[in-house]
């Protein structure tokens, strides 16, 4: 059958139009990304951490964060450093940027959305907040074929605004200006908190013991306000608690959490709290001046600063109840072995298999390597990793901490793996058993679970190990089927707070 004229003409043009579109398709360039800045956002210039989120993830959100655990790599992440961006100005972000878990462009074909942030205060590897940031909206993007899909054009629209801080309903809010922290940054530096005292304080006359609590990695001032204050006021006041005073310090920073040790990157943390901090609180309230009625207890990062100010300054505080702390032997620093000769690979054992960092439900679901090099795409510092660093590394010739470990390889650099041996809670009372031993006798009481989230339970046995065999009284708990996130469920808060009232009491 003949086709009439008209139709072989547009048959052509139709046929030279699918083939123009599959050539571009294929010649494409590999997908990369022009950020524009909205003129409406203000006439603010504005700097910042640009980060570029790919989710592959099917359900519409209408703010894309990174994934955890099993689903880490649903949500390829590419980031790169920006300066001075100009409302209506864009910023191109390429293939080449640091990218998790790999680079965008060797993404499977399929449906994605994505969205790009402006990480002004560089605080969203610490927190994942994104407030205060200008971020793009949501966008889907059906059947991309990172490979070849070329630039993606989004626009920087919308800030969620930071919530301002409410007021504190419980307790009282700390603000001391320390000198010590003062003469290190050259500028005035604050330690923040709460103190919660015990309902009949007015009334009592009495002095009461002191705990010194303070949070994990992730944690802030606000938490500590409108969560942390209420509940130890609550519990008290319904006699679940006995009366103390409760210190409720802040230890988050710009590198992290300090964990109140004297470091070469954070300051003089520890000094500040033991030589200004506690005795201007001791003459503001009624406190009991003496070790027995100054109390340590924290979890996680937390619990590991408890643990240290017990070990650091074994005169001067009564006891200490972490829970769950950061690795105390850095035998095991969530896997790798940093005392090792020769040394470990932070990434892979011995035989090659990677170190699994976290497990939920008895199976291993993201191994460090993942954890790391996800942190390292989010920002250089303020994530979990980094804050080991601004705690026990020496300072680089940038002024910066110096890296535990390669970010790409895994590789240990052993200068800076002996520098973090100041920081191993368990080999600094190896090495100083005749002084501590005698000081630390009762003093230290620590819980966690045997099936830790982040295996904080290997440093913990390793730590046990230590202090058994040079006889120092202690009570490591190990409760079984625990996580890093239910290990209070089952009255463990009353339980340290009972044991916290008979040592100050005087009562074994």
């Amino acid at each position: 059958m003949k086709i009439p004229a008209h139709l072989r003409h547009f048959f052509q043009i139709w046929f030279l139009l699918l083939v123009s579109s599959l050539l571009r398709a294929q010649s494409a360039e590999p997908i990369h990304f022009r950020v524009k800045l909205a003129s409406d956002l203000g006439n603010e210039v504005r700097s910042g951490r640009l980060l570029i989120f790919l989710s592959s993830s099917t359900k519409p959100e209408k703010e894309l964060r990174p994934a955890f655990g099993l689903e880490a790599h649903s949500v390829w992440i590419t980031a790169r450093e920006v300066h001075d961006v100009h409302p209506g100005a864009g910023v191109n972000v390429y293939g080449n940027e640091v990218a998790y878990p790999a680079p965008l462009a060797t993404a499977p074909v399929g449906d994605y959305q994505v969205m790009a942030l402006l990480d002004i205060s560089h605080h969203y590897a610490y927190a994942s907040d994104s407030s205060g940031d200008p971020r793009s909206d949501v966008i889907l993007l059906k059947q991309l074929n990172p490979a070849h899909a070329g630039s993606i054009e989004m626009t920087l629209n919308q800030i969620n605004p930071e919530k301002p801080a409410a007021p504190l309903t419980a307790g009282e809010l700390l603000d001391f200006e320390s000198s010590a922290l003062s003469a290190f940054w050259g500028r005035p530096i604050h330690m923040r908190g709460a103190v919660v005292l015990p309902p009949d304080y007015e009334k009592s006359g009495k002095r009461y013991p002191t705990v010194y609590w303070t949070h994990g990695f992730g944690g802030t001032l606000n938490a500590i306000t409108q969560l942390i204050a209420p509940r130890y006021a609550n519990l008290m006041a319904k006699g679940e608690l006995p009366p103390m005073i409760y210190v409720l310090l802040d230890e988050s920073c710009p590198g992290g959490t300090h964990e109140f040790a004297d470091s070469v990157n954070n300051g003089p943390w520890g000094k500040a709290l033991t030589t200004e901090l506690i005795p201007y609180l001791e003459q503001k309230y009624r406190m009991q001046a003496r070790p027995s009625g100054r109390l340590l207890t924290g979890h996680s990062s937390g619990g590991w600063a408890a643990l240290w100010l017990q070990v650091r300054y074994p005169k001067i505080f009564g006891g200490a109840w972490p829970t769950s702390p950061d690795p105390s032997d850095f035998r095991s620093f969530t896997g790798p072995d940093l005392r090792s000769t020769p040394l470990a690979n932070f990434y892979h054992d011995a035989q090659d298999k990677p170190w699994p960092l976290v497990r939920m439900d008895g199976q291993e679901v993201m191994s460090l390597e993942d954890y790391a090099k996800q942190e390292n795409v989010l920002g250089s510092y303020g994530g979990q990793m980094a804050s080991f660093e601004w705690v026990f590394s020496p300072r680089g010739k940038d002024g910066r901490p110096e890296a535990l470990f390669d970010r790409e390889t895994g590789v240990i650099d052993p200068e800076v793996a002996k520098a973090w041996e100041k920081y191993d809670i368990a080999e600094i009372i190896r090495q100083h058993a005749k002084t501590l031993g005698p000081l630390l006798q009762g003093k230290i009481h620590l819980t966690v679970g045997t099936e830790d989230t982040f295996h904080l339970d290997a440093p913990a046995h390793l730590l046990d190990e230590t202090l058994k065999q040079l006889g120092i009284e202690a009570e490591i708990t190990f409760l079984p089927g625990k996580t890093h996130f239910d290990l209070y469920r089952d009255g463990l808060l009353k339980q340290i707070a009972s044991e916290m009232e008979q040592t100050a009491e005087g009562k074994p």
